[in-house]
C-alpha cells in the first residue's frame, strides 16, 4: 500500500509538471492575444511533453489496479522501458543541447526543472524498483525507435507547412536538411544506447522483482 501511495504521489508530480507547464503557455499566449488551441496543440509538439504525459499515465496506471486495456498497457515492462528511455533521452539532451540557451526564472524554472531533470529520474527509479526484471528484448529497442523516428517525420511535416520548430537542433530554416537529419541521426543513436544500456541492465540483473515491492 505504501508503495502504490509513493507511486501515486510521484504520478501527481508528473501531473503538476505538465499543469504547470500548459498555463504558463497559455498564459503568454494570452497576454499577447493569441489563440489558446494554437497554444494546446503547440504544447503537445514538444517530445519532452509527449514522453513526460506516456510516464505520468504510466505511474498513474502503476499507483492503480490493472482493471482497463490501457491501465495494464502501461504496466507491461517493455512499455515502461520504452517510456524511461524516451525520458532519459529528454533528460540528457536538454542538459547538452538546450541548457545553457535560455535560463527560466520562477514558474517556469519549476516547470522546466521537474520536466527535464526530476521526472527523468523518476521515471528510471521506478523502472528500477517496481518493472520487473528479465522481460526485454533486443528487437524492444529498434520498437521504440519508431517513437521518436515518428516524432520526427512529423515534426519535419509540420513545420514545414506552418514554419515553426519546437527545437533549434530541429530547425529546417536556419539549419537545412542535411545538418537537421544529421542532428536526428546522432539523437537516435543515443536513444538506442540509452536502450541498450536499459536491456543489458534488465538482462543481467535479477529475472523479477521480489514480491515485496508489488
Amino acid at each position: 500500500m505504501k508503495g502504490r501511495s509513493l507511486i501515486a504521489a510521484l504520478a501527481a508530480t508528473g501531473w503538476f509538471a505538465l499543469a504547470l507547464q500548459l498555463y504558463l503557455v497559455l498564459a503568454v499566449r494570452y497576454q499577447v492575444q493569441a489563440s489558446l488551441l494554437g497554444g494546446v496543440v503547440n504544447f503537445f509538439s514538444y517530445f519532452t511533453v509527449l514522453s513526460n504525459t506516456f510516464a505520468a499515465a504510466a505511474l498513474t496506471a502503476a499507483a492503480s489496479p490493472p482493471a482497463t486495456a490501457t491501465a495494464r498497457f502501461f504496466q507491461r515492462p517493455a512499455v515502461v522501458g520504452g517510456i524511461t528511455c524516451s525520458l532519459l533521452l529528454v533528460g540528457i539532451a536538454y542538459s547538452l543541447l538546450l541548457r545553457s540557451l535560455w535560463q527560466p526564472q520562477g514558474w517556469q524554472w519549476l516547470a522546466n526543472e521537474l520536466l527535464h531533470d526530476v521526472m527523468p529520474l523518476v521515471c528510471l527509479a521506478f523502472w528500477w524498483w517496481r518493472v520487473p526484471r528479465g522481460h526485454l528484448r533486443a528487437w524492444h529497442l529498434p520498437l521504440w525507435a519508431l517513437y521518436p523516428a515518428a516524432y520526427f517525420a512529423f515534426t519535419l511535416l509540420r513545420g514545414s507547412v506552418i514554419g515553426t520548430w519546437p527545437y533549434p537542433f530541429v530547425d529546417v530554416s536556419a539549419l537545412g536538411y542535411p545538418r537537421v537529419l544529421a542532428n536526428a541521426l546522432m539523437i537516435l543513436a543515443g536513444f538506442l544506447a540509452i536502450g541498450a544500456a536499459l536491456w543489458a541492465v534488465d538482462r543481467h540483473s535479477s529475472s523479477g522483482v521480489p514480491s515485496a515491492r508489488q
